[in-house]
């Protein structure tokens, strides 16, 4: 009896495969989203991207509206994990840890898929109510942070939201101007935003320091 030396793959279920096209065809949709934009992607050319058939693609989204969401939703994923992965590095300090979360916002906002797809595209494509549904997770990350501050005193006692929310609008529209800007301008202006940021941190801080001002 002959004994096969490579072992048998099993097959995929079909949950599996359809699971696979619907990754597909996100990965096909964030890079042209990210390389020629909202308007200008239709959804033929995701489809010959992700290699699969236009009924494959209409199985999983409804239309380009919905692809696009999902796409936008990893984004701010990625933006979620970066603010809390600094957020957790600076747990020494909760105020300077708040600041390098909003600073590390600022940088994955730098890349240039993001900005196309969640700064320049998101606004018009989504709207603003869908827009702010899908940035709710990372602002309940900043709100807890800012919370914990203030419970260990490194910030005065106030209301939590109001506080939470301007710094995550001023960051979100730092971001948005980032990506507005010239090219040629956008490390300067990072820089700029980034002092700036330090500055009303150190400002709003119980004795007007901020431990972390690498």
């Amino acid at each position: 009896m002959t004994v096969s030396r490579h072992p048998r793959i099993p097959r995929r279920t079909q949950r599996e495969r359809s699971e696979a096209t619907a990754a597909d065809l996100v990965n096909a949709a964030r890079e042209l989203f990210a390389q020629d934009g909202y308007a200008a992607t239709s959804l033929e050319a995701v489809c010959e991207r992700a290699r699969v058939s236009k009924g494959a693609l209409y199985h999983h989204f409804k239309n380009k509206e919905e692809l696009f969401r999902v796409v936008c939703a990893g984004e701010q994923e990625r933006i979620a994990a970066a603010v809390a992965a600094a957020y957790r590095a600076s747990q020494d300090d909760s105020w300077s840890a708040v600041f390098e979360g909003c600073r590390a916002f600022l940088e994955v906002s730098m890349d240039p898929a993001v900005q196309q797809i969640t700064q320049l595209d998101a606004p018009s494509a989504l709207g603003w109510l869908v827009l702010r549904e899908i940035r709710s997770g990372c602002f309940d990350l900043v709100r807890a942070a800012v919370a914990r501050a203030m419970d260990e005193g490194r910030i005065a006692a106030r209301p939590v939201d109001p506080l939470a929310t301007i710094l995550y609008g001023s960051i979100c529209e730092s971001a948005m101007a980032l990506a507005r800007c010239e090219e040629d301008q956008q490390d300067r202006l990072h820089r700029e935003t980034l002092e700036e940021l330090r500055l009303l941190f150190t400002a709003l801080s119980v004795d007007g320091s901020l431990v972390n001002q690498g």
